[in-house]
């Protein structure tokens, strides 16, 4: 019985941290670039259960005992493309991230909303700088074009190429922001750019809001659990425990 409390217990847990992760999901619905997070559960080993007898102890099976620590994992399907219009606004097809530099060193992004700083510069809304294949972009000109390949051109003269690249999935931790980092990664040698356009989220919120409806009703039965198995509990000590 107090087995059982443990294993519904394990399960709320878990319930909770997914519910935890799809209310991030459905707080950047609207985020250009985000990629949607979900959980992947892991099961504790079961555990072999005797029947005790006079003879010994006879198997009678196994139980399992409950919900290990889910792993977050990342949806890296590309989202929607919405057009803008923004010269500024930029979007990667197919695979690759923009690379934007600050004072905490080199970091990843999908999400294309860009502006130009008072030094004429190609930043994010933070402040960070957009890198191109010589460093921070300057684009102070009357004209920006940006080429399908990357290419930046301000009045008529390419002045740098974007730099885009790529890693591994699972091999980068996501900082909030729609920022990455990676230990590794490798430069998209031919990527496909689209101006006057970002990247959608990928997230789905009407299936985000039918698994939270999900979520809350199998937390609801594990608490059931737990609530059942306390009630058996305290029959075993106050009624059985007398005779």
């Amino acid at each position: 019985m107090i087995r059982g409390i443990y294993t519904g217990a394990t399960g709320m847990l878990t319930q909770q941290r997914r519910l935890d992760v799809i209310a991030n999901n459905l707080a950047n619905v609207n985020t250009p670039g985000f990629k949607r997070d979900f959980l992947a559960d892991t099961a504790y080993p079961e555990a072999p259960i005797y029947r005790v007898a006079r003879g010994g102890a006879v198997y009678i099976g196994t139980l399992g005992p409950g919900v290990g620590t889910p792993t977050v994992h990342t949806d890296f399907t590309q989202g929607s493309l919405r057009t803008t219009d923004n010269p500024l606004d930029l979007a990667i097809i197919g695979e690759g991230y923009f690379v934007v530099a600050g004072e905490e060193g080199e970091r990843y992004t999908r999400g294309g909303h860009f502006f130009r700083n008072a030094e004429g510069f190609l930043v994010t809304a933070a402040g960070e700088y957009v890198q191109g294949t010589q460093g921070p972009i300057n684009i102070a000109g009357s004209s920006v074009q940006i080429a399908e390949t990357g290419a930046v051109i301000v009045d008529g003269q390419e002045v740098d190429r974007l730099r885009v690249v790529w890693f591994p999935p699972g091999t980068g931790v996501k900082l909030g922001e729609t920022l990455w980092i990676a230990a590794e990664v490798f430069d998209v040698e031919q990527p496909q750019i689209q101006q006057g356009a970002i990247e959608a989220s990928n997230v789905n919120s009407v299936k985000e809001m039918v698994d939270m409806i999900n979520v809350l009703r199998a937390y609801e039965a594990n608490q059931r659990v737990i609530t059942s198995e306390d009630q058996l509990l305290e029959k075993a000590v106050n009624e059985i425990g007398r005779t």
